[in-house]
């Protein structure tokens, strides 16, 4: 049964589900109700439109699975203490004369490895406030640092936001992760080079807000990187050997193997539980995406877009990073933004000319340029973590949005103006 949703009701899909967030809904729930209402307003009778959302949500599932199998990965680089222990080692490295490059960098690899950008953000932030007191840096400027660089490493992590671009696409996790570099070493450019202008703008460190450190013994840096190691070597069998191991089964052998490498095989299972918690609100967020992009890829919103940019001159495929900019400010999640993006104009970007892989990467590097909008969770769990005020959060998001958006040209550049890949 063919069912067309008018563009009008695709839009008001959207403003329910971002109205609703706003509110404090939670985001599953609040898509699923404007999806819901989206469909009946765009004309769809309510068998109709619950069968789309059905059938949206079923489209993400794969990505889901894969999701919550990367929650063991996640558990034990976290739980064991391996996120800190790499943290630590990097900022000492590099050393608290170039503090600000130090921390975007430790940020940087964590995401990169497979933590959350806001857990990897939370657990470099002791770190930060402890070098900002004796340093004389501001709040804004090592948040900043931290926010550059984890937006820089999540185009090239194995976390949720390349599983939901890789699966939408039928491109090799490995090969998101591989488009993420060139546009993550610009973007991590810029984040120093803005953290730098702000170090004297904002708030200072108070003595109350440096944490002492508490926790115990760390893993050495050598076996905390084992896991990540792992999982990177298994996902690239595929594109080197065309050897396929699937991201469900490397995510989480890479955690177990790395668990047993820090001589915390007991641990295995408590740190499986964690990173399942951590990982179940995403998995819950994106079934609640998967109906919102069921309703808006069979509505003729779609078509509005394509005659949009077509009668305006512009290329097809800035439809790629336009629709993850836009997806991701409408859900205020990297992962949100990159599965609708991806499950709604995935097929219609392939239909332009652009390939596979230059389609994901540059729909992944769009939705970090408003990831980060106050009706999103990671805006304020990264305020939190140094002490910030909300106004002088606010402030922070136009460089951040600027930092996003030399991702989102880099990898347009380099993926759609020029075509060096893919």
């Amino acid at each position: 049964m063919d069912v067309t949703v008018s563009a009008l009701g695709a839009i008001t899909a959207l403003v329910i589900a971002i109205l609703l967030i706003l509110k404090k809904v939670p985001p599953a729930y609040g898509m699923v109700a404007g999806a819901l209402i989206g469909g009946l307003v765009g004309g769809a009778d309510i068998a109709s439109t619950v069968n789309l959302m059905m059938d949206g949500a079923k489209g993400i599932i794969p990505a889901v699975l894969r999701i919550l199998a990367a929650g063991i990965l996640a558990g034990v680089l976290i739980e064991s203490g391996a996120a800190s222990s790499i943290a630590e080692t990097i900022v000492k490295k590099l050393g608290e004369t170039r503090a600000l490059l130090a921390l975007a960098v430790a940020t940087m690899i964590l995401t990169t490895v497979g933590v959350f950008v806001d857990v990897a953000v939370i657990t470099v932030s002791p770190i930060a406030l402890a070098i900002a007191k004796r340093a004389k840096l501001s709040k804004t400027a090592i948040l900043l640092a931290m926010i550059g660089g984890g937006k820089a490493g999540n185009i090239m992590s194995p976390n949720p936001n390349a599983i939901a671009a890789s699966d939408a696409f039928g491109v090799p996790l490995t090969s998101v992760m591989a488009a993420g570099i060139i546009p993550a070493i610009f973007g991590l450019a810029v984040t120093y080079f803005i953290a730098k202008k702000l170090v004297n703008k904002g708030s200072a460190i108070s003595d109350g807000e440096v944490e002492v450190n508490s926790h115990t013994k760390l893993p050495l840096f050598i076996t905390a990187m084992i896991a990540p190691l792992v999982t990177i070597v298994l996902l690239a069998l595929r594109p080197l050997f065309d050897i396929n191991i699937d991201p469900m089964v490397a995510l989480p052998a890479g955690g177990i193997i790395g668990a047993i490498a820090m001589k915390k095989t007991r641990k295995i299972n408590e740190y499986a539980i964690s990173g399942l918690n951590k990982m179940s609100g995403v998995a819950i967020m994106l079934l609640g995406t998967g109906t919102l992009a069921g309703i808006i890829a069979n509505s003729s919103l779609k078509d509005v877009i394509i005659n949009g940019l077509t009668s305006s001159g512009l290329p097809a495929y800035l439809l790629a990073p336009v629709s993850g900019i836009f997806m991701s400010a409408a859900t205020a999640s990297t992962t949100a933004g990159t599965a609708v993006a991806s499950g709604v104009f995935g097929s219609t970007i392939l239909g332009l000319g652009v390939s596979a892989l230059a389609g994901s990467a540059m729909i992944h590097a769009g939705a970090t340029v408003l990831d980060h909008l106050p009706h999103g969770s990671f805006f304020h769990a990264t305020a939190g973590s140094v002490n910030m005020d909300i106004k002088e959060r606010l402030k922070l998001m136009p460089y951040e949005s600027l930092i996003g958006l030399t991702l989102a040209v880099i990898s347009t550049l380099i993926f759609g103006v020029f075509k060096l890949f893919g």
